[in-house]
């Protein structure tokens, strides 16, 4: 069972480690057999390497200049779910919100990571007209 203060440890580790070069941190954040989500929709991500492959593309570096501020949803035995918000100095500036929905082994690694991205200038889609 986790915790909001485990997850909370979890989330500062998450951040450091992004803003770390390498991906070497990632095992103390994900269990080997971790999936990665980047959209609900998509394929996940399989596994420390597949994830790390992934991190090397998405990232610009340890210089990125960003902020992101979390705020710990809920937790229910190991399962969380948190809000951030994202903001990129840029150029050019952008921001998005995200929930992360997060599970965990009992050595308090990930082991499934669920990601629902949102950005301010994306229309909505109205299921019912669409």
């Amino acid at each position: 069972m986790t915790t909001r203060a485990r997850v909370a440890e979890w989330l500062a580790d998450y951040e450091r480690a992004w803003r770390t070069t390498g991906t070497g941190g990632l095992g103390r954040l994900f269990s080997d057999d971790a999936s990665y989500q980047l959209d609900p929709y998509e394929a996940p991500i399989k596994g420390l390497d597949g994830i790390g492959s992934m991190w090397e593309r998405q990232r610009q570096g340890p210089d990125e200049h960003f902020t992101m501020e979390s705020t710990i949803i809920a937790v229910d035995s190991d399962i969380a779910v948190v809000r951030l918000e994202v903001r990129y100095e840029g150029p050019p500036p952008s921001e998005y919100r995200d929930l992360w929905i997060l599970e965990f082994d009992t050595a308090g690694r990930c082991r499934s990571f669920e990601e629902w991205p949102f950005w301010p200038d994306r229309e909505s889609v109205d299921p019912i007209t669409s």
